[in-house]
């Protein structure tokens, strides 16, 4: 696969999202592992469809291949969606879709390198995220980065018997410390 270097991280950077990823992320999202913190295990995921995802995904032009620095793989993807110019809000989402970057820091880089191209680039000053109550590993992460809880939709997602939240957080661009993630090599005035 071909990527470009759009937004450089330590151990990854944020690429263009592209199109002959589909088998990719066909594969990660029909894997119950992966599908159940992003709540649609339900969805059975085909090549067509998920073509005409990653099609969209490309077409809004927010959204970004994560992609390891040394050997240039592929491990999720992340964006920015729902934006209102006006009042410089987004949504974000990420997926680590491959497993064996899980619990490394990776999700947490990608995060980084997205807000600060969010609130530095695109001039946003709200970005939102809704997480999971089980999923304790992304609520860790996020609350590390700046997020905060600003709400809750409760018993909103049901897996067999068991209920759980659907939480709301978000952060804006003074909660960010935009020191953790250089932003360009060139230095600006």
């Amino acid at each position: 696969m071909r990527y470009f270097k759009k937004l450089k991280g330590k151990r990854i950077y944020l690429s263009p999202i592209n199109i002959q990823d589909v088998e990719r992320y066909t594969q990660w999202l029909n894997d119950l592992d992966v599908t159940l913190s992003l709540g649609n295990p339900g969805v059975i995921y085909g090549l067509e469809k998920e073509k005409e995802a990653v099609e969209n995904m490309i077409k809004g032009g927010t959204d970004f291949a994560i992609v390891t620095n040394d050997e240039d793989r592929l491990i999720g993807n992340c964006g920015l969606f729902s934006i209102v110019e006006k009042h410089r809000k987004a949504d974000f989402g990420i997926m680590i879709g491959d497993k064996n970057y899980w619990d490394q820091g990776y999700g947490r880089e990608a995060i980084e390198l997205l807000l600060n191209y969010g609130f530095n680039i695109l001039n946003l000053n709200n970005i939102m995220l809704k997480v999971f109550s089980f999923n304790k590993r992304a609520i860790k992460c996020y609350e590390a980065i700046g997020f905060k809880e600003i709400g809750r939709r409760r018993e909103a997602y049901i897996l067999g018997k068991r209920k759980y939240d659907e939480i709301f957080m978000d952060i804006v661009a003074d909660d960010f410390n935009h020191d953790l993630v250089e932003l360009t090599a060139i230095e600006l005035d």
